[in-house]
C-alpha cells in the first residue's frame, strides 16, 4: 500500500504493521542447496531493481513489486541437450595412437636434431699459436746426488693465465693413481698447489668391479677413467713415470720414464710435499710356481684372464684335444677365499651356466669344475660368520668346491699341489689338475716402498710404510711426507706416546714418574687426549669405569705408572691395522685433501708470525680417524652385506642394491652411463661375444701390416 502525502506521522506504523503481514518465504526442498554462481547473478540484479527499506516506500509495497517481478522462476529450466552421435571406438583408439606415434616422432626428432647440432660443435679446427715455454722447461738443469735432470718447469706451465698463476705455488707431488690419489686431486682446492701426479698407469681403475670384467660381464673400458681428465680440474699436470727412489734431505723425487728411443731415462722431481700412494702387490707368501699363475689387481691382469678363460673354451672344443686335457682345461682353481677371488669365483660360474651352452658344446658344461682354496676355516673370514656360511651354501648349491683350511704348496703348469688337514689332524698333500689358477691371497709392500723403509727409522712393519695419525710418514720430517692407500698403515703406538706425555708432565711437576699416581678424574682428561691423537682407540675408551677398575689391582682408587702402562699395551694389543681396502684409501684421500686445503689457508698468517716449523699438522687439522661404511660380495646371483653389525644376504634383489652401491661409487658420470649400458646389453645380448681381446689386436695388427705393404707397393 502506497504513503499519502500528509500521513508521515503514520508511515512508521504502516511500516511495522505491514512487516508483521509478511509471511516468509519458504523455498521448496529441491533449492535448499548452495545456489550456483548463476543464482548469485540473477539474485543481484533481482535485488537491484528492489527498493530499499530505507526509502519512502512501504515494505508492503516492495511486496509487490517482488510478487509481480515476472524475473524470479518458481522451477529452474531445463535445456534439452543436443543428441551426439559416438565415434566408432577403433576410430577412437587409432586417432590416439596416431596421436602419441606423431607426438613421439616429433620429440624424437627433436632430440636427434639436438644431438647432431652438438656434436657437430664438437668438431672444431683451432688454428695454431704460439706458445710461451721456459728455457728451463726445455733444458733442465742437472744436479742432486746422481747429477740427473731436475725437472722444475714443465712446458705447460705457461699454457693459460690459471696455469701461470700456479708457477710458483707450493710444488705437490702425487705418487699413484688409485683411490687415494683419485679422491685427493678431486678434493684439493684448484688454486693452492702446483700439482704433479705420476704414475706408469695413465688412468684410474675400479678395482672392485674388476671380476666382472674378467667374464665380460662388464667392458674394461667401463672401469677406467683417464687420469689427465681428473688432474684438470686443479690445472694440474701428469707423467707416465715409475718412483725410483726419495732424497728426503733435498726434497727430490728419482722417477724413471721410457724415452723417445724406448732406453729408461731417470730425472728428478722436486717437491714441498710428497704424497705416496704406490698401491701394493700380491702376497706370494713363499710359493713356487707362481708364474704359472694368473693375478687380478689392473686391468690389463683382467684382459689376460679374459683371453685364458677364451682360449681353454676353444681349446677344449678341438676333436684332436683328449677326455683327460679337457677337464684339466675346464678346471679353474682360485687361491684364496677373500672378496676378489669369492667375486671372480662366482662371476666365472655365472658365465659357464649362463651363457656357455649357447655357443659352445653342451659337453663341456658338465666338465667344467670351479675350485676355491682358502687357508682360513671360512671364506670370506673377515665378514660376519653367518654370511660366510651362507656364501659357502650358495657355492655348494651352484657346485663350487671350497677347499677350506688348505695352504698351496706349489703351482705347476698342469696342477696344483696343496696340504689339508684330515679328520685326524694330520697333514697331507693333494694335487688338482687345473688349465686356469688365480691368485688373490692378500697383499704386500712394493719394491720402491721396501726401499724406502730401509732407509728411515723406526719402519719395522714388513708389509707396509708406517704413519702417524696425521698419516706423515713416520723417519720422515714433519709436514714433508704422506702415505695413504694399501701401501702404508697407521702406527698402533698409543702406549709409547702416552708414557712419554706423562713423563714429561711429571718431570715438570718435580716428580718421578714411576711414583706418579692418577685418579679417575685425570685418566678421564688423559683419555681425552688419547682419542685427540688416536680416534681409533676411541671405542676401547668408552669403557673408563670398568677399564680403570680392572687395572686398578690395588683397589687405591689411583693407577700407578705400572698399571697405567699395563693398560695402555692393552689398548694397543686390541688395536687392529686398517684394512688394505678401497673405501680406507678414499677416505685418506679426502681427509689429505681437507687438511692441505686447511694448510694453504693458514700460510700467511703462520709466515707473517713466522711459526714454519713444529708439528703445524696437529694445530691445523685434527687426526684422521676410520669409519668403516661395511663390507659387500657377489657370490653368484645373489649378494652379502655387512655393515658394521648390521648383516644380511640375498638373491637378485640383493645383487641390484650391490650394484646401485658401485654405480653410486662410480668415479664419474662416464663410467656410470658405461655401467649402466653393460648391465643392459648382458641382459639382452648376455656376456660378450666370446672374443679374445688378443686375437682382435692380431688381427689389426695384420690388416694394418697388409696396408703398409700395399702402400709400399
Amino acid at each position: 500500500m502506497l504513503l499519502r502525502p500528509g500521513r508521515a506521522s503514520n508511515a512508521g506504523s504502516n511500516v511495522v504493521r505491514g512487516l508483521r503481514q509478511v509471511k516468509p518465504y519458504n523455498e521448496p526442498a529441491r533449492y535448499q542447496r548452495l545456489p550456483t554462481q548463476r543464482s548469485f547473478l540473477s539474485a543481484s540484479r533481482h535485488r537491484s531493481r528492489l527498493p530499499s527499506l530505507n526509502s519512502s516506500r512501504s515494505f508492503s509495497a516492495a511486496r509487490t513489486l517482488r510478487d509481480a517481478d515476472p524475473v524470479l522462476p518458481t522451477q529452474p529450466t531445463k535445456v534439452a541437450p543436443k543428441a551426439v552421435t559416438p565415434r566408432p571406438r577403433f576410430l577412437r583408439i587409432a586417432y590416439k595412437g596416431l596421436a602419441a606415434f606423431g607426438f613421439f616422432v616429433l620429440i624424437s626428432g627433436g632430440l636427434v636434431l639436438i644431438f647432431f647440432a652438438y656434436d657437430a660443435s664438437t668438431y672444431t679446427d683451432d688454428p695454431a699459436f704460439d706458445i710461451p715455454v721456459s728455457e728451463y722447461a726445455l733444458n733442465p738443469r742437472r744436479g742432486g746426488p746422481k747429477n740427473l735432470p731436475i725437472a722444475e718447469h714443465f712446458v705447460d706451465d705457461d699454457d693459460s693465465p690459471e696455469k701461470k698463476a700456479l708457477k710458483h705455488k707450493p710444488k705437490l707431488v702425487i705418487l699413484g693413481t688409485g683411490w687415494g690419489s683419485v679422491a685427493l686431486v678431486k678434493g684439493l682446492n684448484p688454486d693452492d698447489y702446483h700439482v704433479t701426479v705420476v704414475s706408469p698407469s695413465n688412468y684410474f681403475c675400479f678395482h672392485p668391479m674388476l671380476p666382472s670384467a674378467t667374464v665380460g660381464t662388464l667392458e674394461l673400458r667401463s672401469l677406467v677413467e683417464p687420469i689427465r681428465r681428473i688432474v684438470a680440474r686443479i690445472r694440474g699436470r701428469f707423467l707416465s713415470a715409475s718412483a725410483e727412489d726419495v732424497d728426503f734431505s733435498a726434497k727430490l723425487v728419482e722417477v724413471s720414464a721410457q724415452g723417445p728411443n724406448g732406453e729408461k731415462e731417470n730425472f728428478y722431481l722436486p717437491y714441498d710435499k710428497l704424497i705416496i700412494s704406490v698401491g701394493s702387490i700380491t702376497n706370494p707368501h713363499g710359493v713356487k710356481g707362481l708364474e704359472n699363475c694368473h693375478f687380478l689387481k689392473d686391468i690389463s691382469d683382467a684382459r689376460r684372464i679374459r683371453d685364458q678363460i677364451i682360449r681353454n673354451l676353444e681349446t677344449a672344443c678341438l676333436p684332436t684335444t683328449s677326455d683327460e686335457e679337457r677337464r684339466r682345461l675346464l678346471s679353474f682353481v682360485v687361491s684364496g677365499g677373500g672378496p676378489t677371488g669369492v667375486e671372480f669365483a662366482a662371476e666365472l660360474y655365472d658365465m659357464l651356466n649362463e651363457d656357455l651352452c649357447r655357443y659352445f658344446p653342451r659337453i663341456l658344461r658338465n666338465e667344467i669344475s670351479v675350485h676355491v682354496i682358502q687357508s682360513r676355516g671360512h671364506i670370506l673370514n673377515t665378514y660376519d660368520e653367518a654370511l660366510s656360511l651362507y656364501a659357502e651354501a650358495r657355492f655348494a648349491h651352484d657346485q663350487i668346491e671350497v677347499l677350506t683350511n688348505s695352504r698351496v704348496k706349489e703351482v705347476r703348469p698342469d696342477k696344483i699341489l696343496f696340504t689339508q688337514k684330515d679328520e685326524n689332524g694330520a697333514t697331507i698333500t693333494k694335487e688338482l689338475p687345473m688349465g686356469f689358477c688365480l691368485w688373490s691371497t692378500g697383499v704386500a709392500q712394493t719394491e720402491f716402498c721396501q726401499k724406502l723403509a730401509k732407509k728411515l727409522e723406526g719402519q719395522n712393519n714388513h708389509h707396509a710404510l708406517e704413519t702417524d695419525t696425521h698419516l706423515r710418514l713416520n723417519g720422515t720430517p714433519l709436514g714433508d711426507v704422506y702415505a695413504i692407500g694399501d701401501c702404508s698403515t697407521v702406527q698402533n703406538n698409543v702406549s709409547e706416546h702416552i708414557v712419554s706425555f706423562l713423563r714429561t708432565i711429571a718431570w715438570e711437576k718435580g716428580k718421578n714418574p714411576d711414583e706418579l699416581h692418577i685418579s679417575y678424574s685425570d685418566w678421564r682428561n688423559v683419555a681425552k687426549r688419547v682419542k685427540a691423537r688416536f680416534p681409533q682407540a676411541t671405542d676401547h675408551l668408552r669403557r673408563l669405569d670398568r677399564l680403570f677398575e680392572q687395572y686398578d689391582k690395588d683397589q687405591s682408587g689411583t693407577l700407578d705408572f705400572g698399571e697405567l702402562s699395563e693398560l695402555l699395551k692393552q689398548i694397543d694389543s686390541k688395536l687392529t691395522s686398517l684394512p688394505a681396502t678401497a673405501q680406507r684409501a678414499h677416505q685418506q684421500g679426502q681427509y689429505l685433501a681437507r687438511k692441505l686445503n686447511k694448510l694453504a689457508q693458514a700460510a700467511p698468517g703462520l709466515r707473517m708470525n713466522q711459526m714454519d716449523y713444529g708439528d703445524i699438522d696437529e694445530a691445523v687439522y685434527k687426526a684422521f680417524e676410520y669409519h668403516h661404511l661395511g663390507s659387500l660380495a657377489y657370490i653368484g646371483n645373489g649378494a652379502v652385506f655387512d655393515f658394521g653389525g648390521l648383516s644380511f644376504s640375498g638373491g637378485v634383489l640383493a645383487v641390484y642394491l650391490w650394484r646401485s652401491v658401485y654405480f653410486a661409487q662410480s668415479v664419474s658420470l662416464r663410467t656410470r652411463v658405461l655401467l649402466a649400458m653393460d648391465w643392459t646389453k648382458r641382459a639382452i645380448f648376455g656376456r660378450g661375444e666370446f672374443v679374445s681381446d688378443s686375437v682382435v689386436e692380431g688381427q689389426v695388427v695384420r690388416l694394418a701390416n697388409a696396408i703398409a705393404d700395399l702402400m709400399n707397393f
